[in-house]
């Protein structure tokens, strides 16, 4: 199928900047060591980069694509559902930012598996939080792939595998070349494309539908369900429950988000950085369900109709957009996609090179060169990103599933280790090993087998069960070691 040039450049435009951008920050790189600079920035992010770059990492492209065709089917419930994370960047810092600072830089750790590790004192279960951190952090990345390819293919009429290899490289060269920094910049420069997108799209959508109140009108008189919280039953309690689980609560212990706590430069910028990032993420997670709802009064067919939940949104900006403007209102969505890849594939690389690696040489008494941990931190990044492009190419079914599928196995690993390990003495090394690993292999065994107690997701088994191994494995585990 031959595509849209119209809409192609603005795109190649923005990736084009994204890449300059990364080598911008590779010859500008900051003084100190190479560890700290290239998977933390130096410790040094301001305030507002800070905001920028944990909105641009918690919101993926199925923010914009997989949530607001939900609510262009169930209505206001989904908003009311999705509301609660507007809260999640002030929990995270809120919660985590200043303790998880105040340590790193006491014991000079550049990773949150570091400071895993210095807590419990256990090269167990440090390795163990390095493997999760790699293997749901590769589903999540493919997830993301899969999804930007299929909305470029969609929205501008190319092929999804010129989209997968367009992202492929745009990601894994600026992210590979100038690390965390570089992911903070091109995270800030995404988010701010991303809140324009909304604004751009939810302004056409208004004029396409003759204003809100006439479009409420159209939804109250056609579709008087999507109204109404529980929207006839399509949003039931339960879902309401494992949703502010799995995407609300439990997200405040996610790897990607917390080693964000070992970067700012300041509390002040941590302050800052609490009030923009809750504001923005506010805005861009109300408006972009928003536009779903407000779409169906301007398309008013189902989903279905259109080619599924996921094909809503780009249906819906090729109705009410013009021409020359699609090409600027896609790089929204495919900026959220774009900052997750770089945000979770810096920490993935962080974990092999400095969890695993750099940890196994000092621990046998072998001086590693800082130019050989740069090329092998280059190298691991790119490998990374190389791997999970190639599981990309044949997209694999319910990739929304499998997006959330790792936001649980994270949750269900990291969750009770940080909390407990940060805020209590007794916590042991025997009760979060029994924790992270049993509880994650609970937690899969449920979602393979669909078990959904109550109706709600199986990450309720997962972080029950994560809990219950905790306080049990610290109970045997209180006496032979010391905390």
């Amino acid at each position: 199928m031959s595509g849209n040039l119209m809409v192609l450049l603005p795109l190649l435009g923005f990736m084009a900047g994204m890449l300059a951008l990364g080598f911008y920050v590779r010859r500008q790189s900051a003084a100190g060591g190479f560890l700290s600079t290239y998977f933390v920035g130096g410790q040094s992010l301001g305030g507002f980069v800070l905001a920028m770059t944990m909105v641009a990492t918690y919101s993926s492209v199925s923010s914009f694509v997989g949530g607001p065709g939900m609510a262009y089917e169930i209505g206001f419930g989904w908003i009311y559902m999705a509301v609660i994370q507007t809260m999640t960047i002030f929990l995270v810092l809120g919660i985590f930012g200043t303790r998880v600072a105040r340590l790193a830089r006491r014991i000079h750790a550049v990773t949150i598996v570091d400071i895993i590790r210095h807590r419990y004192r256990s090269d167990a279960l440090a390795a163990v939080a390095a493997f999760v951190i790699v293997l749901f952090f590769a589903a999540s990345m493919v997830a993301q792939f899969v999804g930007g390819a299929q909305l470029f293919a969609a929205v501008t009429g190319y092929s999804y595998e010129l989209g997968l290899v367009l992202f492929g490289i745009v990601v894994v060269i600026y992210t590979s070349i100038g690390g965390f920094r570089a992911v903070a910049l091109t995270d800030t420069c995404c988010a701010i494309v991303m809140m324009l997108g909304i604004v751009l799209l939810f302004y056409y959508v208004l004029a396409a539908g003759g204003g809100f109140a006439a479009i409420l009108e159209q939804l109250r008189t056609a579709h008087p369900a999507m109204l109404t919280p529980t929207a006839e039953g399509r949003m039931p309690i339960s879902l309401y429950v494992s949703q502010w689980l799995l995407v609300g609560a439990l997200t405040i212990a996610l790897p990607q988000s917390v080693v964000r706590g070992i970067s700012y430069r300041s509390s002040r910028d941590m302050h800052r950085a609490m009030i923009i990032g809750t504001v923005v993420i506010a805005f861009m997670n109300i408006a972009v369900n928003l536009v779903g709802v407000l779409g169906r009064g301007v398309l008013g067919v189902e989903a279905k109709a259109l080619g599924g939940v996921d094909s809503v949104i780009p249906q819906l900006m090729a109705h009410v957009m013009p021409p020359e403007l699609l090409g600027f209102a896609i790089i929204g969505p495919l900026a959220a996609s774009i900052s997750t890849i770089s945000g979770v594939l810096i920490v993935a690389s962080s974990a092999v090179v400095k969890d695993v690696y750099l940890h196994h040489a000092q621990k046998h008494g072998r001086d590693v060169p800082e130019e050989r941990l740069r090329r092998l931190s280059m190298g691991v990044t790119a490998v990374l990103g190389v791997i999970v492009f190639l599981l990309a190419v044949s997209p694999p079914s319910l990739i929304w599933l499998i997006n959330m599928f790792a936001f649980g196995g994270l949750e269900t690993a990291f969750f009770w280790v940080l909390v407990f390990g940060l805020f209590t003495r007794w916590a042991n090394r025997t009760g979060a090993l029994a924790a992270m690993a049993g509880g994650t292999v609970i937690y899969c065994a449920a979602m393979a087998l669909g078990i959904k107690p109550l109706g709600l997701h199986p990450i309720s088994v997962g972080i029950t069960a994560s809990l219950v191994l905790f306080l049990a494995g610290s109970y045997v585990g209180r006496h032979s070691e010391r905390t």
